[in-house]
């Protein structure tokens, strides 16, 4: 039969927090969560639940300590046969382990409730405010160049003639006398040991004779007010901004919960965006893309530009001005803006037109339509293939 205090690594001298914090850590590092489907895993962890639900009680410590495990047999679950047998179930072992982190309960695992940090703050009676959410819309030039908006929400906030104590007056908070003021009321059946909430005080550890009379005990009541949301320079559509605390509040001294903001950026006339960059589509005339031409063309960040299109410009030729596009949220660096061409095929001519059109046509050659010709010899060879 193993010895307890060589299960949980510790020697027969050590004190009640060190038998605590390495049953705490053994039975993290053995925890069914962590090891699921290991039958030894599962077989270490009863031995640590086991070794500790007797070193941890000074009375069941004094008897192991002069006559042995098996003085303690009959009030362990009667298992015969050495270590691990002291719990008839693996449910039986995971409750010792919520009674050394103070419960677990609600529908997480008792596993994520200790890494959550929430046993502290449950024990406590605080409880974080609720959160909320808004959708707010803006123009693409305010998501450019960034905002603010001012916008009304209701929520509970703290109660300002009470402070956030629920009570009249400081005499009328009284320490409950059922948790004496823990928050938490502990129960013993056979050899386990249950935490709970004290459902007197509902955990917050006292109570109140005297509610204040404009929050009616609660600590805080629902108000509308205006907040500014302050929109960085290059938020994007469908982006959220967090406001910290300027959800609900808490109870019982628990933290404000957060305002979430959901960007909505309404579609632009001319501009589209892709990432950091914007694309404006520029139609020109057939003969200002074969002569070249200058072009004046809107910015997304600021006054006009003045652009040169090559001579020869071919259909959907994208040019590139850098540091013109939409700043980066989160101040790394501008984006481009992307010129992409349109060649505009003329329509509705005019006898004139179509006169020197005929005598233009005349005159070209292969070398004039370099994507013609090449079109045309692919197309000669597939044939001649076939």
């Amino acid at each position: 039969m193993s010895d307890y205090y060589n299960v949980l690594g510790i020697s027969k001298t050590a004190t009640a927090d060190e038998i605590k914090k390495a049953y705490r850590k053994n039975a993290l590092k053995y925890h069914p969560d962590k090891n699921p489907g290991d039958p030894a895993a599962e077989k270490k962890f009863k031995e640590i639940s086991e070794a500790y639900e007797v070193l941890s009680d000074d009375k069941k410590r004094q008897i192991y300590d002069q006559y042995g495990a098996d003085a303690l047999r009959g009030g362990m679950g009667g298992g015969p046969g050495g270590m691990g047998g002291g719990f008839s179930s693996m449910e039986e072992a995971l409750r010792t382990f919520m009674g050394a982190f103070g419960g677990g309960g609600g529908g997480e695992s008792i596993f994520d409730s200790f890494f959550g940090g929430g046993f502290e703050q449950e024990q406590q009676g605080a409880q974080q405010g609720a959160s909320k959410k808004m959708n707010i819309n803006i123009t693409f030039e305010e998501a450019v160049n960034g905002t603010e908006k001012e916008a009304a929400i209701t929520n509970y906030i703290s109660c300002s003639r009470c402070d956030g104590s629920g009570a009249a007056s400081a005499s009328a908070i009284k320490k409950c006398g059922r948790c004496n003021g823990s928050g938490m009321v502990h129960q013993s059946r056979g050899f386990f040991s249950m935490s709970s909430p004290c459902p007197t005080c509902q955990g917050h550890g006292k109570t109140i004779s005297d509610p204040c009379k404009e929050c009616h005990g609660e600590g805080r009541q629902k108000k509308k007010q205006n907040v500014t949301i302050k929109i960085p320079a290059g938020v994007d559509n469908g982006m959220r901004i967090r406001m910290g605390g300027y959800g609900d509040a808490g109870v019982g001294g628990g933290q404000p919960g957060d305002l979430y903001v959901y960007i909505n950026v309404e579609p632009h006339a001319v501009f589209q965006r892709d990432g950091d960059d914007v694309i404006i589509e520029l139609p020109i005339t057939f003969t200002e893309a074969a002569l070249g031409c200058k072009k004046e063309i809107p910015s997304p960040v600021g006054n006009p530009l003045r652009i040169e299109i090559p001579e020869g410009t071919q259909p959907d030729k994208v040019l590139r001005i850098k540091g013109k596009g939409v700043p980066n949220v989160h101040g790394q660096g501008e984006g481009d803006l992307l010129v992409r061409v349109s060649i505009e095929t003329p329509v509705r001519l005019s006898d004139k037109q179509k006169d020197l059109l005929q005598k233009f046509a005349e005159l070209e050659t292969e070398s004039n339509s370099p994507r013609k010709k090449n079109f045309f010899d692919k197309m000669k060879s597939f044939f001649k293939n076939g």
